[in-house]
């Protein structure tokens, strides 16, 4: 049995039946050129007859306050086999995958479901997969699911992802040193805590926003139309970017990649909401989640969160990719100060503090930020799966009360990978932020052609 992280048990208590709390991803391969007619009824066949046995994460379903082994396992409830019906276009793909990501998964079970969807047009198929975020953060979940394909287009077996025969070894040989590691981080965590909410405590008082523009507290996000209540409904959109044309503007206007992903989607943000007419007069807050992995590890939640400010009042883009470079390099400085279980308790604490907020509803119109913006690091080389090349990657996370749209990025190759969840009948046309990133990106490039 491993004990829940105090963060796993943030996500699990947020979780409602207009709220799940998985995260996913759409993996779109290419059926190789000189595949046989039936390559994909073998590939589900395989996996099928396989029997293939889970490991950790994947064989663990809550017991209290604990992740117990299942011991009655089913693999035909979590791995699905479905068609798109002709002409199987990306369009019904999406509409598909955003009713697939409104559903809640089964508690009785492991967090988690795999399905194949064939018949997409271009001769590809795909494997949209969701796990619970209380199982595996974003870092996580892309390494887990990296550890399942070949860098090799000639190596053909499958290995599903939830049965990687290397890492259940790894498992079974440290189970009883994570175990001991896991309650030892646990009880460190508690103990610092009072220290670190006395600090960020001290810091909002001492680094007023008069004081310092740069600092970005949990207390000034406006009120928005991103920041209602949301249904059970979700819509799901998805496009790949070319990461050279971000990685030159990052290059020629001297601030991080990050910072220029974040100024284009805030750019995004604001043209929309300006289509709306529902654009606040003061800067939209994003919670930037923050990886703080030191290992290879893949289980459980090891994030923190950057507030940064991003400027949407003004319509300058200059001072607007600035200003959110400022307030990002502010926010990292003071986690230098801290050690990792220091920064995963003021992560509780922060999470903690908005979620009570999300479940009692005592302050409707406080939220410590206005939209989760999270960029996920890829493979740089390509994948295979029993051959057919994995063409694109399309991140796919969580919204809930007050938080009706994410944004999530991730690499691959040399793409940048976007997916957007937003509630449906909350956040209208949000397909139309794809086209709004494009203008930003190209207004970018538009600047530094001319410095």
């Amino acid at each position: 049995m491993r004990p829940l992280h105090p963060i796993d048990l943030i996500f699990l208590s947020l979780e409602r039946r207009q709220q799940p709390m998985h995260v996913g991803g759409l993996f779109l391969f290419k059926i190789p050129e000189n595949a046989q007619d039936n390559f994909i009824q073998n590939l589900v066949a395989d996996i099928r007859a396989s029997q293939s046995i889970p490991i950790s994460p994947f064989n663990h379903k809550l017991n209290g306050l604990f992740w117990d082994k299942d011991s009655e396992f089913d693999l035909d409830h979590h791995f699905r086999h479905i068609s798109l019906p002709h002409p199987g276009r990306v369009r019904e793909l999406l509409v598909h995958i955003s009713q697939e990501h409104s559903a809640l998964l089964d508690r009785a079970k492991p967090l988690w479901t795999c399905t194949l969807i064939e018949g997409i047009e271009g001769n590809r198929f795909a494997l949209y997969f969701k796990i619970h975020h209380a199982l595996v953060d974003g870092v996580g979940s892309m390494r887990l699911m990296e550890k399942s394909f070949a860098k090799d287009p000639n190596t053909h077996y499958i290995t599903p992802p939830w049965s990687i025969e290397t890492a259940s070894n790894k498992l079974k040989k440290n189970k009883f040193k994570a175990a001991f590691n896991t309650v030892k981080n646990i009880k460190e965590q508690i103990s610092t805590t009072p220290q670190v909410v006395y600090q960020e405590l001290k810091q909002a008082m001492l680094h007023d926003r008069r004081f310092d523009p740069n600092y970005v507290t949990s207390f000034q996000a406006p009120k928005s139309i991103l920041n209602q209540r949301i249904s059970a409904s979700r819509r799901f959109a998805a496009q790949s970017f070319e990461l050279a044309r971000i990685r030159e503007i990052s290059k020629r206007l001297d601030v991080t990649l990050n910072d220029t992903i974040l100024a284009i989607c805030s750019g995004a943000l604001r043209q929309y909401l300006l289509n709306l007419n529902q654009l606040p007069e003061k800067p939209l807050i994003a919670m930037v989640p923050a990886s703080i992995r030191t290992d290879d590890s893949a289980l459980s939640n090891r994030i923190t969160m950057i507030l940064a400010n991003l400027a949407t009042h003004t319509p300058d883009h200059l001072e607007r990719l600035y200003t959110i470079s400022n307030s990002v390099r502010t926010a990292k400085m003071r986690f230098k100060r801290m050690t990792q279980n220091q920064i995963l308790s003021y992560s509780a604490f922060v999470y903690a503090a908005a979620g009570l907020n999300i479940i009692s509803g005592i302050m409707p119109k406080k939220q410590a930020f206005n939209i989760v913006i999270s960029n996920v690091p890829g493979p740089k080389e390509t994948l295979y799966w029993n051959g057919a090349p994995l063409e694109a990657i399309y991140p796919a996370s969580v919204i809930f009360d007050g938080q009706a749209l994410n944004i999530t990025l991730t690499s691959y190759l040399d793409k940048l990978e976007v997916g957007i969840v937003a509630c449906r009948k909350t956040v209208p046309r949000v397909q139309t932020l794809l086209s709004f990133l494009e203008d930003e990106i190209r207004h970018y490039e538009k600047l530094i052609d001319h410095k």
